[in-house]
């Protein structure tokens, strides 16, 4: 007996969005870990300590927050930096459950060593771009990112 299959669509990839967004997201990523390879800090590890720095004492899941990230992963990350000696967490004096979050001396250094790797980074991933197609990309993906967030699983708080 012959079995009907249903006929599959053809689907152009290069017409859908996510799929360049997600390819930006590679790309993005391994451009970061070429620039800051003798740092061994990942994207995400970056934000982290970026955001504690600009927030000194911050709770953990305010700056899970803050960066759009999921409260179990931050929880990972700051292990793996704690591991490292860049970051500590201590218990708040209102509540010992929460934990707050500043840089150690050696992760402010290492923070200041990333940063022009960092934006190395950054310039190289926009560099096929015009100073103003920059402004406009940027401009669109904040709208893109701002529209969309409450879809996220971790929806960033601002």
């Amino acid at each position: 007996m012959a079995s009907k299959r249903t006929p599959i669509p053809q689907v152009d990839l290069d017409s859908l969005p996510g799929h360049h967004i997600r390819r930006l997201q590679q790309i993005a990523v391994a451009v970061f870990l070429q620039e800051t390879e003798s740092s061994g800090l990942t994207p995400v590890q970056y934000a982290v300590l970026q955001g504690a720095a600009n927030a000194p004492g911050v709770d953990q899941c305010t700056l899970a927050g803050a960066i759009g990230l999921d409260t179990s992963t931050m929880a990972t990350v700051i292990d793996r930096l704690e591991a490292r000696g860049l970051m500590q967490r201590s218990a708040s004096q209102g509540d010992r459950r929460v934990r707050l979050l500043t840089l150690t001396d050696a992760g402010r250094s290492e923070l200041v060593a990333v940063l022009p790797a960092m934006q190395r980074a950054q310039e190289r991933i926009l560099q096929p771009l015009t100073p103003a197609e920059r402004a406009a990309f940027m401009r669109m993906l904040r709208t893109l990112v701002d529209a969309n967030n409450g879809l996220s699983r971790a929806p960033s708080v601002r």
